[in-house]
């Protein structure tokens, strides 16, 4: 099947809902409306009001809703319209999904999906664009993914659904139509923790997530015009995160570039970079450097272009790796 991301993440939800009856979906305008970027099309005529809930323009009353239906064995995939909207929630993500398993002592958990678009690059307003997934990354109890294709997209939201622990979904609106690609219909998952090889090299480790996957492939394959041979990597979540798979990699190369659409103080770039650190010290030939966006509010829609990173930085820094 020929899908972009929209498609690929419709079929996975409508196929996690005939799959499992306690599967349900809740969010603003997600019923009728089929959503805001209409991902939900067509899952509340097919499915009844009951399991697709149109719900009031309140976050932290989703998420609370949600955490309660899956801590008494609904599977519920909550959606908030845009990723800067998660912050009214944020009290019931941190304070109590990612708590409950421990809090509980085992006897209850959450095993709950929350959806949002984030990340830049379609002239968004404000509260619109921001990549905040290092946010969640730094609380413990909570799983955050990041899709960079529909193939990908469709693998891992099913896994999402499935597992036992609440998920950050978090989806590039940048990449939602604007790329199709083959997707198998059948229902498949693809395991969280696990990072993606996009493409093998030798020289540099590239390492990207969500929409700076792509960024990541066309910097390297401006790279290996010049003759360079770098190897993309795609970690699909950020926690858990694939520390095997990077280590790997890097040991490999023995330099390393860390691309990501979000502000560069405290990202999870830096978290990697730390990780590389301890890891790969011995086997690191030059030091681990960041491609990110600026340390300031994401930009007015004129300045946004400036602001994202872009395959221009990400040779300049491959580059500068391989020249110390």
């Amino acid at each position: 099947m020929l899908a972009t991301m929209v498609d690929a993440l419709n079929q996975a939800l409508a196929q996690a809902m005939d799959a499992n009856p306690r599967v349900v979906i809740l969010g603003e305008d997600v019923g009728r409306n089929g959503g805001v970027f209409r991902v939900t099309a067509g899952l509340h005529a097919r499915f009844g009001p009951e399991r697709v809930i149109d719900t009031p323009l309140a976050e932290s009353a989703i998420v609370g809703t949600a955490i309660g239906m899956a801590a008494y064995g609904l599977r519920p995939v909550a959606e908030i319209q845009f990723a800067g909207f998660l912050f009214p929630a944020f009290d019931q993500i941190a304070g109590q999904a990612a708590r409950l398993r421990s809090r509980s002592a085992g006897r209850f958990a959450a095993p709950l999906v929350i959806r949002a678009p984030y990340g830049g690059g379609v002239r968004a307003p404000e509260l619109h664009s921001d990549s905040i997934e290092a946010l969640f990354t730094h609380i413990p109890g909570l799983k955050v993914v990041i899709p960079s294709s529909p193939a990908e997209a469709k693998g891992l939201l099913l896994a999402s659904i499935d597992d036992p622990d609440p998920v950050i979904f978090l989806e590039p609106m940048t990449l939602y139509r604007t790329v199709r690609e083959d997707v198998p219909e059948e229902p498949y998952e693809l395991p969280l923790g696990t990072l993606r090889v996009v493409r093998p090299g030798r020289d540099v480790t590239v390492v990207a997530w969500g929409a700076m996957v792509a960024v990541a492939a066309r910097a390297a394959e401006s790279a290996a015009e010049r003759g360079l041979d770098p190897e993309v990597l795609d970690l699909r979540s950020l926690c858990p995160l694939d520390v095997a798979g990077l280590v790997a990699s890097v040991q490999k190369t023995t330099r390393a570039v860390i691309v990501q659409e979000a502000p560069k103080a405290g990202g999870v770039g830096a978290e990697i970079a730390a990780l590389l650190a301890e890891r790969c010290l011995y086997f690191l030939s030059a030091p681990v450097l960041r491609v990110a966006a600026f340390d300031v509010p994401y930009p007015v829609v004129s300045l946004e272009k400036a602001y994202l990173p872009d395959p221009e930085r990400v040779v300049t820094a491959m580059t500068r790796v391989l020249e110390a």
